[in-house]
């Protein structure tokens, strides 16, 4: 049996990874610096568009088994996927169930929160400051939030980029209590702060990554300073409108728009499997607490791809990958690139989503999913876009590599 210590430990350590399989490389990751490269800078031999198959019924049924294969080995409820890319024609499927006890089917049309994809939201809203002139990327944190240590030396270009060397607050063991004891509970971003900044500077920042949930909450502090208004308004009025998105809202408590799905987790403090659909998101924040649905991230994936919402030099800043110590994966200013595929992932108790970009062919690939439950040591979402992209991207295979537990606790 396992003692409760260890898995309090192990729920932890899943949590420190928040809204995280969020990013390459989990919490607690940490790498030495290297020069920043423009993405996508993996395959020399990037294939023309016309190497994208066409998504003929063969290779919907080699997607079809590929899917129902990793729900069965990570026991995922269900999930929704779409692929696509011009010329190549559309897979859409939705497999297993939206809720467990009834028996709804999962499709299409669902909300699904979706975890550290608001990092994606977050960070382009820091931007376009950026390309108004309200904030500059090399500012001191000091300069709008106080009492950030080393804050005189981050700037919002390491926070971004998960380089502050800052703890990350759902590492921190009364921070877990607090979540586990009361899911229920609106927490303030500086109370998240406060758990974090009890803990020493992990780094000097710029000199390693790190993924970490502080960082994206004092950058959503930023938003609100300079963009003169709540984040949750600035981000719908700036970023989710301007970008066409219609089912994509930032809750400011645990409201969660009809229909959904409901999202299945073993974060508690049991360790049992529970509903976990009305938790309250607030933890997450600037760095996880948004919800939308499948029309909405595939438009988002190209967006955010390829900057519609930015000035091209804002974009370029923002594609300055740094290698994460993981094989072909970079991360940038809010977003990641895994071999090619530019985007983001989430995890948020009961739901994970993957919503990458592939430039080369124009391609989309979005997936919605309602359980977070790792599956030897991997995120389920890491396991269906491993296996999709295995099918039609050979070249470009989508897979955050697991991480020694002792180099990176939580790691997906």
């Amino acid at each position: 049996m396992i003692n409760r210590h260890t898995r309090n430990r192990r729920v932890r350590a899943a949590l420190a990874a928040l809204v995280i399989s969020a990013a390459p490389v989990g919490a607690g990751a940490a790498f030495a610096a290297e020069p920043p490269v423009p993405a996508p800078y993996f395959a020399a031999a990037a294939p023309a568009q016309a190497d994208f198959p066409e998504l003929t019924p063969a290779v919907a049924a080699r997607l079809d088994k590929a899917i129902k294969d990793v729900m069965k080995e990570a026991g995922v409820p269900g999930v929704t996927v779409a692929l696509s890319a011009p010329g190549k024609g559309t897979y859409l499927r939705s497999f297993g169930v939206a809720d467990k006890a009834t028996g709804q089917p999962m499709n299409p049309g669902l909300y699904m929160r979706i975890g550290s994809e608001t990092k994606t939201f977050t960070v382009t809203a820091l931007l376009e400051l950026v390309d108004r002139g309200k904030v500059k990327l090399d500012d001191p944190i000091s300069r709008y939030v106080d009492g950030v240590p080393n804050g005189d030396k981050i700037t919002l270009r390491d926070l971004a980029a998960m380089r502050s060397g800052l703890f990350n607050y759902s590492a921190d063991e009364d921070f877990y209590e607090a979540l586990t004891s009361d899911p229920d509970r609106q927490f303030t971003p500086q109370e998240l702060l406060d758990y974090a900044f009890e803990h020493p500077v992990q780094f000097q920042p710029g000199a390693r990554f790190d993924y970490c949930n502080t960082n994206t909450i004092l950058l959503g502090l930023v938003v609100e300073k300079a963009g003169g208004m709540p984040l949750d308004e600035f981000v719908q009025k700036n970023v989710v409108e301007p970008a066409g998105l219609r089912h994509t809202l930032f809750p400011t408590d645990a409201s969660f728009p009809s229909p959904h799905a409901h999202g299945y987790t073993n974060q508690t403090a049991s360790g049992g499997v529970e509903d976990a659909t009305d938790w309250n998101p607030s933890w997450g924040w600037a760095a996880g607490a948004m919800i939308s649905d499948l029309q909405d991230m595939r438009t988002w994936a190209r967006v955010l791809a390829t900057g519609t919402l930015l000035t091209p030099e804002t974009q370029a800043e923002r594609l300055k990958v740094y290698p994460t110590g993981a094989p072909g994966s970079g991360y940038g200013l809010g977003l990641f690139d895994i071999q090619g595929w530019i985007g983001h992932n989430g995890s948020l108790p009961g739901y994970q989503s993957l919503t990458i970009y592939l430039p080369e062919a124009k391609a989309t690939l979005v997936v919605l999913l309602n359980t977070d439950i790792v599956h030897e040591n991997s995120a389920p979402s890491t396991l269906f876009g491993r296996a999709i992209t295995r099918v039609v991207t050979p070249d470009h295979v989508y897979d955050i590599p697991v991480l020694p537990p002792a180099t990176s606790p939580g790691t997906y």
